[in-house]
């Protein structure tokens, strides 16, 4: 059973006081304590799915991750998420909790209880207790960057997504790692960031980023990012943000350049390309994503702009769900009649948008000029 005693709860940062606590956590699976940060969503709602995100090295990282979760949240970048931060500094146990064999190049004993302690204490604490969706992603340093990868060995990656920043690799780690990415016909987000400088891992970093590269997988969704203005300190700082915008790209709102360059130019019905986008959220994050308006604009003027009549209508039946109030179900369905050649079916669809509430550029007047256009032509 899991015991877990909670001695106080700390302010971290003035902007993250009222969602950050920090807990003493009795490990089983350890033999002992260990100091452990969370931040929970400003918003949270206990009917509602989070991401989870596990930082290793989070005296270093946790408060950058949090800042760029609550960033990109904030902005449409990615789901709201729950951040816990396993602090490793005190006494450098992270190099206890990390080590290696090295003949192998595996876990020593001490790594094998610490790899227990993320996997059968501190996760499943945090779904039982918590509303967490399937999604879970990890980010480790140098040499905890290197660790994370030990859940890539399993049959079933426990991760989702890896952040691994300057890693310190195992001996064979450069050919284990794409040996086991290309294993897995679930999605993976691997993102691998290193600083300019070289150092002693540089070659085989390489040598695992060109092995990663030639693996053709759909599924695989890799990065590779060396900036060569960082050093060895301040590489955290520049490939989070990056990272999190390759990890969370299709939960963005669509872009202009997405717009032009694939609602446009793609054969299929226009209404497709959101009903696809919606439901690969979905199946990756493990909840359903309320529709974005900037979406339903971006689909309604590829319509226009194709004369796609036929994706009017699942528009506008998605639009009743998602903004049930407003006359853009209504409006968008009388449109479609419209175009259809059935004034009457258009006519009667304009009245109801007419009579409910205004939404962006869909006004009454909009819906009245329809309905006095359609009494003229028709004599409705």
């Amino acid at each position: 059973m899991l015991r877990k005693l909670t001695f106080f709860i700390i302010f971290l940062c003035v902007n993250l006081n009222a969602q950050v606590t920090q807990e003493i956590f009795e490990s089983f699976k350890l033999q002992e304590r260990r100091d452990v940060r969370y931040y929970f969503p400003e918003d949270y709602d206990k009917e509602k799915k989070y991401p989870l995100i596990v930082v290793l090295d989070a005296e270093y990282l946790f408060d950058q991750v949090v800042a760029n979760a609550k960033f990109y949240h904030r902005f449409h970048g990615m789901p709201p998420s729950i951040v816990v931060g396993i602090d490793q500094s005190k006494q450098s146990i992270r190099f206890d909790d990390c080590a290696f064999e090295p003949d192998t190049g595996l876990p020593s004993e001490k790594g094998k209880h610490f790899f227990e302690f993320i996997g059968m204490e501190i996760i499943p604490y945090l779904d039982l207790n918590y509303s967490t969706a399937p999604f879970k992603m990890i980010v480790g340093y140098d040499i905890t960057a290197n660790f994370m990868n030990y859940w890539l060995f399993k049959e079933n990656s426990l991760f989702n997504a890896y952040i691994s920043i300057s890693p310190t690799l195992a001996p064979e780690m450069e050919t284990r790692v794409p040996a086991r990415l290309s294993a897995f016909d679930k999605q993976i987000f691997y993102q691998l960031i290193v600083e300019g400088e070289k150092n002693d891992d540089t070659a085989k970093i390489l040598a695992m980023d060109r092995a990663i590269k030639a693996i053709d997988k759909e599924s695989l969704h890799y990065a590779f990012e060396q900036y060569e203005g960082a050093d060895p300190i301040s590489i955290a700082s520049y490939g989070i943000g990056k990272a999190f915008d390759n990890i969370f790209g299709m939960f963005k709102p669509i872009s202009p350049k997405e717009y032009k360059e694939q609602i446009l130019t793609s054969e299929n019905p226009v209404f497709q390309y959101l009903e696809s986008k919606y439901q690969s959220i979905e199946d990756l994050f493990g909840f359903e994503k309320p529709v974005e308006l900037n979406d339903i604009m971006a689909i309604y003027a590829a319509t226009r702009k194709k004369e796609d009549v036929e994706s009017l209508k699942p528009l506008s039946d998605l639009c009743k769900k998602a903004f049930p109030e407003t006359m853009m179900g209504f409006y968008f369905e009388g449109e479609y009649y419209e175009q259809l050649g059935e004034p009457k079916k258009a006519f009667k669809t304009f009245e109801k948008a007419f009579a409910m509430e205004e939404i962006d550029f869909l006004t009454k007047e909009m819906a009245l000029e329809k309905i006095d256009a359609l009494k003229a032509d028709f004599g409705y």
